[in-house]
């Protein structure tokens, strides 16, 4: 059997690696493990012609717990998941789902007609349409000889 100069020597990096890879994952699994999950809603945006959609998952929330901004070129998601009722002596094992108040702004591609927005939140799908103003859509311009 061939042993290298590490071995030799009565030390193995290898060895060494895996139980510094065995602290981390100890260290990682007792801190991520009680500390809840991101909030902010992950979305979609996509274009239309006229128009711009957004949709933002929002699962466990009902329609009181949304609330919807519109400012020229951004639209501002607010709500708040409640976590379920635990009595103070229990200690969390792990704890993936999110709670707590959020707030994510999208930055829109162009301005959007705050009359012009329709909004529906379906089984925990928030869906949110909004048209370009009239005055902001391109027009074909007519070229006259003379």
């Amino acid at each position: 059997m061939l042993l290298s100069s590490w071995e030799r020597a009565g030390w193995d990096p290898f060895a060494e690696m895996r139980r510094l890879q065995s602290a981390m994952n100890q260290l990682f699994d007792g801190t991520v493990a009680n500390q809840p999950a991101q909030v902010d809603p992950p979305v979609n945006l996509w274009l239309g012609d006229a128009s711009v959609a957004v949709t933002a998952e929002l699962p466990g929330l009902s329609n009181d717990d949304i609330e919807l901004t519109i400012a020229e070129d951004s639209l501002t998601i607010r709500g708040e998941r409640k976590d379920a009722a635990q009595g103070e002596d229990v200690a969390w094992h792990r704890r993936e789902r999110p709670s707590g108040a959020f707030s994510r702004t999208v930055a829109l591609p162009f301005r959007v007609d705050p009359d012009k927005v329709q909004a529906r939140f379906v089984d925990g799908v928030l869906e949110v349409e909004m048209q370009r103003p009239q005055a902001d859509l391109p027009r074909k311009i007519d070229v006259k000889t003379h």
